[in-house]
């Protein structure tokens, strides 16, 4: 299956490339569909690549930013909410790792933790972006109207039925 912004750049032709990557009307709309969103109104990652070799191929480094404009519903009342996003980016590609087992428990370093595989002569920049997009949005969101919306369902606020709620109405001795 194809991602909805996929970018694909040949790894051997990347070194000290600057990409400037903005998905289409189609491909803001698969994305607002695959993140749950409203709308994306905008999207743009600018990256700078750097390649070292690596056993077994290329290991890629994009450095740069993601800004977005987007339109999420509230997670309480579902109205709509704008929000800037405005994030630091950093991939590693590796060459997928082979030697071991599909079961096989691996241990991998606080390095490793945030490196993306690949496979043959191709990476693809758009999917680790919208992934990042992803990341980025807040899954949790709540606008002006959901005090409301909770007060209308009958249920509390956050803090009302937390795990500390039971504490909230004791005093403390010792005046």
């Amino acid at each position: 299956m194809t991602p909805e912004f996929s970018r694909l750049l040949d790894v051997r032709q990347i070194e000290g490339k600057h990409v400037r990557l903005s998905p289409n009307e189609a491909e803001r709309a698969a994305l607002t569909e695959r993140f749950l969103l409203v709308r994306i109104d905008e999207l743009v990652a600018e990256l700078d690549l750097s390649t070292s070799e690596r056993e077994g191929g290329f290991r890629i480094e994009a450095r740069g930013t993601l800004k977005a404009e987007i339109v999420q519903p509230c997670a309480v009342s579902a109205e709509d909410i704008p929000v800037s996003i405005d994030e630091a980016l950093f991939f590693r590609f590796v060459p997928m790792a082979t030697g071991y087992a599909p079961d096989e428990e691996i241990e991998l370093t606080a390095d490793e933790l945030d490196e993306i595989e690949y496979e043959g002569a191709h990476i693809d920049i758009g999917e680790a972006v919208a992934q990042s997009l992803a990341l980025a949005i807040d899954p949790f969101l709540t606008g002006p109207q959901a005090d409301a919306a909770r007060k209308a369902a009958g249920i509390g606020t956050p803090e009302d039925s937390g795990p500390f709620a039971a504490l909230k109405g004791l005093k403390l001795g010792g005046d």
